[in-house]
């Protein structure tokens, strides 16, 4: 991008209110944090990146790494912090939690990781950041402890929720239909994780619904192909996990989208976890719908249609969240 282009960009995010000194704090820089950190550099979206970690060795390694390649992209100040770090920033990414464990289901991490949270979010919110985006899992869980323990409002707490799930479960139909995935347009939500519902019933390519006609790819799309399907979705955290022991780039690049949406003041429709009230009667539970996103975080959510099917499944997700939610100590 030329210099004129940079100027007419900020000048017309100027004229929008959007801060041009993007301050993102990452609280946690294991695996994920620290592909974190790499991503938003890389995109340029972000002028201040802070490593907050535990092991201050280890936030400290990254920066110094990460600055070294600060020649090859835009320019940004990126250093190692702590929590005081958090005051003034646009948004903090808690990565931080216990790793997941191959073969262990996201709700298993529960408890463990809720004490961890009680412990770090309010040391975060001491200091009165914009927007808490949560990571760490089991997200939809920790997006309802981190908003009951922070205090702040709703629409300021986000988990990344099923953005990743949606991106596998496009990815998957774009192969399958042999078309570009930014073409395919489907939804994954409910819990990031075993009880995340596809929303068949609204997939479509170029406005070409699916389950109605398949013109788009010209290829059968049975019932026993879609499970296949949704199935490697489901799959493809373990999958991985069991072949390089974690999992960090896609989600990192899901981070960076959310991220982006919420600096840049796109509106753009995400399937973010955040608090749900009176949608297909769910309610008082984090989980993941489309969502417009914005820099006041989220602006609104959208009630897509979805069909008698997929209407149980999500009240189906919802009951299992509420069902652990209840039996913790927030």
């Amino acid at each position: 991008m030329d210099r004129e282009s940079v100027c007419n960009m900020e000048v017309n995010e100027m004229e929008k209110g959007v801060s041009i000194n993007r301050k993102v704090v990452v609280v946690g820089t294991g695996q994920v944090g620290a592909t974190i950190c790499y991503a938003l550099m890389m995109s340029g979206i972000a002028s201040t990146i802070v490593l907050i970690n535990r092991n201050t060795d280890l936030s400290e390694g990254h920066a110094m790494d990460l600055n070294h390649g600060l020649p090859f992209v835009q320019p940004a100040t990126i250093f190692a912090g702590n929590y005081s770090d958090c005051k003034g920033a646009d948004i903090v990414v808690v990565t931080a939690g216990a790793a997941h464990k191959q073969n262990e289901t996201r709700l298993d991490l529960v408890s463990k990781n809720t004490d961890i949270f009680k412990d770090v979010i309010p040391k975060i919110t001491v200091h009165e950041p914009g927007i808490l985006l949560i990571i760490s899992n089991p997200v939809d869980i920790l997006t309802y402890v981190a908003l009951k323990v922070s205090g702040y409002p709703m629409d300021r707490v986000i988990g990344s929720g099923t953005t990743l799930d949606t991106a596998r479960f496009k990815f998957l139909l774009s192969r399958h239909c042999r078309v570009d995935p930014h073409n395919v347009h489907a939804y994954v939500i409910g819990e990031h994780g075993d009880s995340e519902v596809p929303v068949w019933s609204q997939a479509n390519i170029a406005g070409l619904p699916l389950l109605e006609d398949c013109r788009a790819c010209e290829r059968s799309c049975s019932s026993e192909q879609r499970d296949e399907i949704f199935g490697q979705v489901k799959k493809a955290a373990n999958e991985i996990i069991s072949r390089k022991g974690y999992t960090n780039f896609a989600i990192a690049l899901a981070v960076v989208r959310i991220v982006t949406s919420i600096l840049r003041d796109e509106n753009s429709v995400l399937t973010v976890s955040t608090l749900i009230n009176d949608y297909y009667d769910v309610s008082d539970v984090c989980l993941s719908i489309p969502t417009i996103l914005n820099m006041n975080g989220i602006a609104r959510h959208i009630k897509i249609d979805l069909d008698e099917a997929e209407i149980h499944q999500l009240q189906d997700s919802a009951k299992a969240l509420k069902k652990i939610i209840g039996q913790l100590k927030i």
